[in-house]
């Protein structure tokens, strides 16, 4: 199998979830991972945990935040392969009631963070000929209720995946996302409804399979950083238990 020894991803969303699940995979697989995000105390037990690369508490959506991590990253480890987006935040709301700032933050975590990061990066991952691995969401592709910021963000998150991998066709660095369906992460399982919610419209996004494990999404991610997967440029791959099949 194709691993990833020697190269250098910096993955955002690291203290928990799917993060942290993609960070344990890579320093499996031999690289090297600083691993991003809000809460120092979850990223050290996670960077503890595999023994290799480092962490830094990072705000994405700050311009200047995620500009100094990739500074950070390629000043530690001497290069960047792989940028990772992971991070996501997705709070339910009645559209109506959604207000200024809570539609700025669902942008501001699920778009602009991987904008800015991707911005800033790209100098570096043209050097390697490296990859960036968005992580978008069934609500990328679909419409789901009572989510209408998640979902125009993470809708903007795969239109910038396709935009970047026409941009950079003549190159050899590659950009492609993975939308995943419902995962048991604490995004989930401490997920509540707004008030009133019909629940049978919630349920529509469901699969009958279930819920995937973190760690199975991260296996695509990894795929998909690695030299395995060179044909893959521009793909936006569902990894939600057949959800989006109907």
């Amino acid at each position: 199998m194709a691993t990833l020894e020697g190269k250098v991803a910096l993955i955002t969303g690291a203290s928990s979830g799917l993060g942290a699940a993609t960070v344990a995979l890579f320093a499996a697989q031999g690289a090297t991972v600083l691993g991003i995000a809000r809460d120092v105390d979850r990223l050290r037990e996670v960077h503890e945990s595999v023994g290799s690369g480092g962490y830094a508490a990072v705000d994405i959506s700050s311009a200047q935040a995620c500009a100094d991590a990739i500074a950070d990253c390629v000043a530690r480890f001497g290069r960047l392969d792989t940028l990772v987006n992971v991070a996501g935040a997705h709070t339910m709301r009645h559209t109506a009631s959604v207000t200024d700032d809570e539609w700025a933050a669902d942008l501001a975590v699920n778009l602009n963070g991987p904008f800015f990061l991707t911005r800033a990066a790209l100098p570096h991952l043209l050097a390697t000929n490296g990859s960036i691995v968005n992580v978008a969401s069934t609500a990328g592709t679909q419409g789901q209720a009572y989510s209408a910021g998640y979902c125009a963000a993470k809708h903007g998150l795969v239109g910038l995946t396709r935009a970047l991998a026409v941009e950079f066709s003549a190159s050899q660095i590659r950009v492609n996302a993975v939308c995943p369906g419902g995962m048991l992460t604490p995004q989930v399982t401490n997920f509540v409804f707004p008030d009133g919610a019909d629940v049978n419209l919630v349920m529509r996004t469901a699969s009958p399979r279930g819920m995937s494990e973190p760690s199975d999404v991260a296996e695509m991610i990894a795929f998909l950083a690695g030299d395995a997967a060179k044909a893959v440029h521009g793909a936006v791959i569902a990894a939600d238990n057949g959800r989006s099949a109907d």
